[in-house]
């Protein structure tokens, strides 16, 4: 998989694209990723990327030629033979979720743009290919949304994690049966009078798989009953 991000802070990428499952997926080479500095694409002495809002009004918006710049050069960047897949990070995008990841994890290249100041001139939409979002609420920048969309990728990506099961058996996938995952427990059997529920310690194993599936629904309709609202869940019974 090859991912490029077209970001005003190619420094903040530094130390997350080398650490953990991360840098080790791009330094065994299952991910390349390349960054794009949108500030070399900007105009004027001061390589200006943004301008005020035609109208009026508070803050910056990042120009539609600096920024489409930014992206067609990243694309260059990864000379992929398919056409990467374009996605604006912006709150007003449809929301990030982990069918999302699924999705973009199969793409042989995909570039994230990172946004700044007030957002993007509304042109900009019109090169991308779609928008996500985090959730609902406003950073400053599309960078650590960037951070979440990768690593929330890369670690779909087979031989990256070095337990395959442990993207199967998690909240949202398909073993859970897209509800929230059932609570887990390791040593000590006792902490500070909190036990380990004696049937997970007894070493039936269906009795084990029962008690999670019913943990995992229990959790879903308590926490997220929106899942199951929603209908991403089986087995599980619906709210009066």
């Amino acid at each position: 998989m090859q991912i490029a991000i077209a970001t005003l802070f190619p420094e903040l990428f530094d130390a997350f694209l080398k650490l953990s499952f991360v840098g080790r997926a791009v330094s065994s080479g299952a991910v390349r990723v390349h960054v794009e500095a949108m500030r070399q694409h900007g105009l004027g002495k001061h390589l200006s990327v943004d301008d005020t809002p035609y109208g009026g009004g508070s803050g910056m918006l990042m120009r539609a030629d600096t920024t489409v710049a930014a992206i067609e050069a990243a694309e260059t960047a990864l000379s992929s033979v398919a056409r990467p897949r374009r996605v604006l990070l912006t709150p007003q995008g449809v929301r990030f979720t982990q069918d999302k990841a699924h999705e973009l994890a199969e793409q042989p290249s995909v570039i994230l743009v990172c946004g700044r100041y007030e957002g993007f001139d509304e042109r900009v939409r019109l090169f991308v290919d779609e928008e996500l979002s985090l959730g609902d609420f406003v950073l400053t920048g599309g960078e650590v949304a960037a951070m979440c969309v990768i690593e929330a990728c890369i670690r779909l990506l087979p031989g990256v994690l070095g337990n395959a099961e442990s993207a199967n058996e998690e909240s949202f996938s398909a073993h859970c049966e897209g509800r929230l995952e059932y609570p887990q427990y390791t040593r000590p059997p006792t902490f500070r009078g909190h036990a380990v529920p004696e049937l997970l310690r007894s070493g039936d194993h269906e009795k084990v798989r029962a008690w999670r599936s019913a943990a995992s629904a229990e959790r879903t309709h308590a926490r997220r009953p929106d899942l199951i609202r929603g209908g991403r869940t089986s087995g599980v019974g619906e709210e009066p």
